[in-house]
């Protein structure tokens, strides 16, 4: 079943804050990690990635530095910042929230959430 675009463009940026969190990772690497980790319902374009990890170093929230692979290629990697961690929590905190209320009105007003 295909997804609302509209649906994934909100939370791109906490899934890719949530990659980062695990590992400094290079753009393509975060690309073919969410397709894995979500079974291909996250199918990131680099037009897509690439102007959201721009925005987020622009406004400190990841850092990048460059480092040579081992077929001696230079990638740009992505390191999530101490204000990058902040703001994963909140957003985080954000999503539980969002999606137990609508996940509650989905399910006629009852909560499945786990405290």
């Amino acid at each position: 079943m295909s997804i609302d675009k509209s649906l994934l463009t909100g939370s791109t940026t906490t899934l890719i804050l949530k990659l980062l969190e695990e590992k400094d990772m290079y753009g393509y690497q975060m690309i073919e990690t969410l397709a894995q980790k979500s079974d291909d319902t996250f199918n990131l374009k680099a037009g897509t990635l690439y102007p959201i990890l721009h925005n987020l170093e622009n406004n400190g929230i990841v850092e990048s530095y460059e480092e040579e692979a081992d077929n001696g290629r230079t990638r740009k990697y992505y390191h999530l910042t101490s204000k990058g961690k902040k703001l994963l929590q909140k957003k985080h905190q954000e999503w539980i929230t969002y999606s137990s209320a609508v996940n509650k009105i989905l399910n006629g007003g009852v909560s499945y959430a786990t405290i």
